[in-house]
């Protein structure tokens, strides 16, 4: 069986997020998954997403790790 890393995504209360604009793709290795999230987290961020936490497996890795840009 192999791995599947997904991402989750709250808004500024910790409410969960869901959504077409928001990627439920799972990623076969952590690396990808991180990446993927390197890439977008800009436009995350444009929708709404103020924090993310990474699964594998549906387990919690890690988050929720905020957004918000560092002053």
């Amino acid at each position: 069986m192999s791995e599947q890393w997904t991402w989750t995504y709250e808004d500024a209360d910790g409410a969960p997020l869901t959504g077409e604009h928001l990627s439920t793709t799972a990623f076969p290795t952590q690396s990808d998954a991180e990446s993927w999230f390197g890439e977008v987290w800009h436009e995350l961020s444009d929708a709404g997403v103020a924090g993310v936490t990474l699964h594998r497996d549906g387990e919690k890795v890690y988050g929720p790790m905020s957004l918000e840009a560092a002053p």
